[in-house]
């Protein structure tokens, strides 16, 4: 097989002061054959990024690369190319497609203006053939009503149209080689299924090969013919995806392989990187629904949240963002919601929690429905339920420590005589979520983001509280952290009997931590039911169509 491209020994510093400099990747070397897909996976901080990047030349400024480092096409050296020659190369022989596609597009120009200046730069087009040829390039990427979309702004497409706007330019010039980096992991499971889809299609039309960057093994089991697995800077592991997936020999590989929940079992504990590491007993145990015990904690009924949008000059429209919403939450329990994008599933944790309110319905607390309070009156039991965000570093204040963090709310709420009993609770706690004491005086940027995650989980439970909403709080983690923040959860919920509402687009996930689920689409629960029951006999066809696009990669990882 032709190599298209070979990097070798790669080695990547980045200068951090005049006498300090960090290591990124040291002695990394792989091959990218033409017309095939290889896969660079790791954590965050691996080095997966840095090495793709480098074979673009998009690395920062602060960047110094290894003496003996080259990276091969056509019989050149990328790196000792001049800065001209390779200005050429992106985006007509290499193009990248970001993680992030709303922070890669220009807010001010429409998408049809983007897509035609690759073709006008690259392939020299005129105003006309660039136009015909973006037309062109929006329905292969398969964008609904492509010529009314090219007058369209970034802001006015879903993330999932943004991204295919992104793989549109990608291709305009029908590169050899593709990076992709992380391009789904923002994406729901069934925009995810669809940009997979895409983007084998693309490679088999258009013979070129494809660098895709991912911590998802399971996408990475489907598309790949390749994968190079890489930690702290360096490959631990390289071949086939069939020799990967079924005989890994490095015990990271094992790791990352074994840390994904699956879809047919549920350990009672997952397993964590340094289990496999240190080759330490893997929990075998199965976990088994918990009990309903007693009455509900809380019913809801009818719960309802309408907005009021403008529509034209004078008029106004009405967006039910949830309809009809009925549950009960039981102590000890798990409740999972699931759903893509705007199907109102945060806006169910947010009323519950009434940082939203609700437009109809109740929602009834020990005989107080709390959709009906005021805000004082609600002060009382916002202790007994509380929320973990998606993103940890935005809810966390970057000018408290930890231990500011974690006394603010029990002195706002009065626990503890005095701040030095809430400091000795607070110390607790740190110790509970697995930080350190030391951590007491650092300040959030100090930490990664498992650690950040852990941070506010501790702050939620300065609150002694019942039932906590958890809202995407393990969506933006690597799969090995992922796991430890999990097992922290279930950790958590025995030791207090606490009540979850688990908010996630991760179907892997949900079914792992939930006792029973609600399948939410376009602000309705269109299923609910045990988890056994609605993976195993599915109802609704959303919820069929949502359980086929789980990515499943090779058995090892379903």
């Amino acid at each position: 097989m032709n190599t298209l491209i070979s990097v070798q020994d790669l080695s990547v510093s980045f200068r951090m002061s005049k006498t300090e400099t960090v290591e990124a990747v040291r002695g990394v070397s792989f091959d990218i054959p033409a017309n095939s897909t290889v896969a660079l996976v790791g954590e965050s901080g691996s080095g997966k990024s840095v090495s793709a990047m480098s074979i673009v030349r998009l690395l920062p400024e602060n960047a110094i690369l290894g003496e003996s480092s080259r990276i091969l096409y056509n019989g050149f050296d990328l790196l000792a190319a001049p800065i001209d020659d390779m200005r050429r190369l992106r985006g007509k022989d290499i193009s990248v497609v970001f993680q992030e596609p709303m922070s890669s597009l220009n807010p001010v120009f429409t998408v049809g203006e983007q897509i035609a200046e690759v073709l006008r730069i690259h392939l020299k087009l005129n105003s006309r053939q660039a136009l015909d040829r973006t037309l062109d390039l929006m329905t292969e990427v398969g964008i609904p009503n492509p010529k009314e979309r090219l007058k369209s702004y970034p802001h006015e497409l879903s993330g999932g149209q943004q991204q295919r706007v992104m793989i549109a330019m990608a291709i305009a010039c029908e590169p050899k080689l593709l990076i992709a980096d992380e391009p789904t992991t923002a994406l729901d499971v069934t925009v995810q299924r669809q940009i997979m889809d895409l983007l084998a299609g693309l490679q088999q039309r258009q013979k070129m090969s494809i660098l895709f960057i991912s911590h998802d093994l399971g996408l990475v089991g489907e598309i790949s013919d390749q994968v190079v697995v890489m930690r702290s800077g360096e490959v631990r592991e390289a071949g086939t995806v069939q020799r990967i997936f079924t005989t890994p020999t490095d015990a990271y590989t094992q790791a990352l392989l074994a840390c994904r929940p699956r879809l047919d079992s549920r350990p009672r504990r997952l397993a964590v990187i340094d289990d496999i590491v240190n080759k330490r007993p893997l929990c075998t145990e199965q976990r088994v629904a918990a009990p309903i015990n007693g009455a509900a904690l809380i019913e809801v009924k009818n719960l309802g949240k309408d907005y009021s949008l403008k529509s034209g000059l004078f008029g106004r429209k009405v967006f039910s963002a949830v309809k009809h919403a009925d549950f009960s939450l039981y102590k000890g329990r798990t409740l999972g919601v699931v759903g893509e994008s705007g199907s109102g599933k945060t806006t169910i944790g947010m009323m519950l929690t009434r940082l939203t309110e609700a437009s109809a319905g109740s929602i009834m607390f020990e005989g107080v429905d709390l959709a009906q309070l005021s805000a004082a009156q609600m002060q009382i039991y916002r202790s007994r339920i509380q929320i973990i965000f998606q993103n940890p570093y935005a809810s966390l204040n970057p000018r408290f420590t930890v231990g500011q963090i974690l006394i603010e709310p029990m002195r706002i709420h009065k626990i503890g005589k005095d701040d030095a009993e809430r400091s000795q609770l607070a110390l607790q706690l740190i110790e509970k979520v697995g930080l350190k004491r030391e951590d007491f005086g650092k300040y959030p940027h100090e930490f990664s983001g498992g650690q950040r995650q852990r941070i506010a989980i501790a702050r939620c439970l300065t609150m002694k509280p019942e039932i906590i909403v958890c809202d995407e709080s393990v969506s933006a983690l690597d799969v090995s952290v992922q796991a430890t923040v999990l097992n922290l959860l279930l950790d958590l919920q025995d030791e207090f009997g606490l009540t979850y509402v688990f908010i996630s687009h991760d179907l892997a996930v949900v079914k792992y931590m939930a006792d029973e689920i609600l399948v939410m689409s376009q602000g309705e629960v269109v299923e609910r039911g045990s988890a056994e029951e609605i993976y195993a006999r599915p109802q609704h066809p959303y919820t069929q169509q949502l359980l086929g696009a789980i990515p499943r990669g090779l058995a090892a990882t379903v």
